[in-house]
């Protein structure tokens, strides 16, 4: 097996993967069993011979450049495949699989996650999946801490969100159209209701996902945000936000997808308005998908098909 692509050995893009996931040179020295000079010594021949400045160096470790996080994305599609090729042609075991994920709170996005996992086959794997703040998705799949980022955009948020992707040479594909529904617990009035109206909420709590200092409309998970509301409750994950539907009465507004089984006790009402939602997936302009992360795409589709919408593109 060649073991070097265009005068770059496969031994620095493992070292430069192992030292971006770690983010620190004597950590990924530490992990591969290689000196820790050793290993800063490969990193400054390996921005040495691809002309660019790939870390930034730091007493608390190292950090990805723009073009490092570029380099790694690369890297790690290039590794990738000459381990297939080793798989199939050499007989070697299935390497260890990783993934992360970044997305607003959908359980459709954790099913498919669960999903992936159990199709995996892999006897070794590092996944990661985080439930997070709008712009901390953005900064995540930036950064490739997460290759895929999940969240929505409509005709409020849509020129925000865009101008912030392109200024982070993100990509935004649409994955499906979804009409408005609010989650309430089965036991809520409101449950037994084939549509609920604005007039119908006005006396609930409403729960919206805190977004942190940047607690702007436009970052909002959910549509509505600017609407004034008597009862507010922000919230940072979803089970809190269940069991305030549940113990509250309270609502919050999105797709209508939920999973029964990862969520029984929370049921979705048609909202009767005139909106509707985009949701959509993320990943960087310059940066290929790695097969696991398409593998992760194709549960979603399928999970959301199963649910009877119709899966864009």
């Amino acid at each position: 097996m060649v073991q070097s692509v265009n005068g770059l050995t496969l031994q620095q893009l493992r070292y430069f993967i192992t030292v971006a996931d770690e983010g620190s040179i004597s950590a990924a020295a530490d992990l591969l069993y290689v000196a820790q000079p050793t290993m800063s010594a490969a990193m400054k021949e390996l921005e040495a011979r691809v002309g660019r400045t790939l870390l930034v160096r730091s007493a608390r470790g190292v950090a990805l450049t723009a073009d490092g996080a570029e380099f790694l994305g690369y890297a790690r599609q290039v590794v990738e495949q000459v381990e297939l090729l080793e798989q199939r042609y050499l007989g070697r075991p299935p390497s260890r699989r990783l993934l992360g994920v970044s997305t607003q709170h959908y359980s459709f996005a954790v099913d498919a996650f669960v999903r992936m996992v159990q199709a995996s086959g892999a006897d070794e794997y590092e996944f990661s999946l985080r439930e997070t703040r709008t712009e901390e998705i953005i900064e995540d799949v930036r950064t490739l801490r997460s290759e895929i980022g999940i969240l929505y955009r409509n005709d409020f948020n849509r020129k925000v969100l865009d101008k912030l992707l392109r200024e982070s040479r993100l990509v935004f594909h649409p994955l499906f159209l979804a009409d408005p529904h609010i989650f309430i617990s089965r036991s809520n009035p409101l449950a037994s209701r084939h549509r609920a109206t604005l007039e119908d909420l006005e006396d609930l709590p409403r729960l919206t996902f805190d977004q942190g200092a940047n607690n702007s409309f436009y970052f909002a998970e959910e549509i509505l945000s600017t609407l004034s509301s008597k009862r507010d409750i922000r919230v940072s994950d979803r089970a809190t936000i269940f069991n305030l539907m549940i113990g509250l009465g309270g609502y919050t507004i999105s797709t209508g997808i939920i999973s029964g089984e990862l969520d029984p006790s929370i049921v979705a009402i048609p909202l009767d308005v005139d909106e509707r939602i985009e949701i959509g997936w993320i990943d960087h302009a310059a940066v290929p998908l790695t097969e696991q992360a398409r593998r992760y795409l194709a549960e979603v589709r399928a999970v959301v098909t199963g649910f009877g919408v119709e899966v864009l593109g």
